[in-house]
């Protein structure tokens, strides 16, 4: 049978108390007191033996009904108190199973600032995680169910078409499917770069790695397509920068992601600058480039999954919306930050990644 906690711990604290205290009474008045009767007893020449013996007989009995008394009212009162102290703990018991049932909004009151109230605060903030991870989860269903919907039905509708011979079956019908399935492979790539960025915390090599050179490199990259664009590549990067210590391969995958997003926003003609520079959570680097800025409204939410600032984009110019989040997952497994701030002709992306102690 289960023994539950409150009575585990008044056998543990009440019983042994009382059984001590009334050990020692018992004790003090057979040697102490006894010992003091018989020299009165001597003193005042009386017999001692009957006197004595009714002596001991009458506070042996009140000591036994003093002490059943004194136990019931520490059993009381011990009672009352540990039950009010384990109130929280049945509480989060119960907040457990309601979780551990699909419901993430239970929480636990913590009144109390002692270790069972800071075991509240903990309960609550892992509570807070989970509600949140399971939003996250919801919506990310949501999301590729919404994106993976538009080109298959797409390719189903030609190809239902073509079966029935009302598409002729043409090179630039052929084409399009061709453009919609490479949209597919590339959100099922984009999905797998993300769920790498997840786990990238705890999979960093990290190295000493050279910022400038390896932004120099990427931008030499996507060279071509920035020039077809006619788009203006500027660079400054400060000369009293150190190194980063980082995991190469995962800051470039978040560098090429903010050329990408560069190369796809800044209109024809428009320019595009990155720059490094000292700050105080390590080095800064900032991606800026022209046109249409970002409403504010949209500003805080646009590292987040599927997120795209103008919903009247097409998705073949937009992507799915999980560039900047790949970005955002990256940049903070390595202990760094991302923001952003936009005007009407100016968007600036910038992470911040700790400097090289080597």
């Amino acid at each position: 049978m289960k023994r539950p906690l409150l009575w585990k711990l008044l056998t543990v604290t009440t019983l042994p108390v009382i059984a001590v205290i009334i050990g020692l009474v018992w004790l003090a008045i057979d040697q102490l007191a006894a010992d003091y009767f018989m020299v009165l007893m001597d003193k005042y020449m009386v017999s001692p033996t009957e006197t004595h013996r009714m002596f001991l007989a009458a506070i042996h009995r009140y000591l036994l009904w003093a002490s059943l008394a004194a136990l019931l009212v520490a059993f009381l009162l011990s009672y009352l108190l540990t039950r009010a102290v384990l109130r929280p703990l049945t509480s989060m018991t119960f907040a457990s199973r309601q979780i551990a049932a699909g419901n993430f909004t239970v929480r636990v009151e913590t009144s109390s600032g002692d270790e069972v109230g800071e075991l509240g605060g903990a309960f609550n903030r892992m509570a807070d995680s989970l509600e949140k991870l399971e939003r996250l989860r919801k919506s990310m269903v949501s999301d590729v169910a919404h994106e993976l919907r538009t080109p298959l039905t797409n390719l189903r509708g030609y190809m239902e078409g073509l079966a029935d011979g009302v598409i002729p079956p043409e090179k630039s019908t052929f084409e399009m499917l061709q453009a919609e399935i490479l949209r597919l492979v590339h959100l099922v790539e984009d999905l797998g770069q993300l769920a790498r960025a997840d786990a990238a915390q705890a999979y960093l090599n990290r190295q000493p790695m050279n910022m400038a050179k390896e932004i120099e490199g990427m931008l030499a990259l996507y060279r071509p397509n920035l020039e077809a664009k006619g788009i203006e590549v500027k660079t400054r990067f400060a000369d009293e920068v150190r190194t980063v210590s980082a995991d190469r391969d995962k800051v470039l995958q978040a560098v090429r992601n903010l050329v990408e997003n560069a190369c796809k926003y800044t209109p024809p003609r428009g320019f595009l600058e990155v720059t490094t520079e000292r700050s105080r959570g390590g080095i800064r680097t900032v991606f800026s480039n022209s046109g249409p800025g970002i409403p504010a409204a949209d500003l805080p939410f646009i590292f987040e999954r599927f997120y795209r600032a103008d919903p009247s984009r097409s998705r073949s110019a937009g992507g799915a919306g999980i560039g900047l989040a790949i970005v955002k997952e990256l940049i903070e497994a390595h202990g760094g930050s991302v923001g952003a701030s936009s005007d009407n002709d100016l968007t600036q992306i910038w992470f911040v990644l700790p400097e090289s102690t080597g």
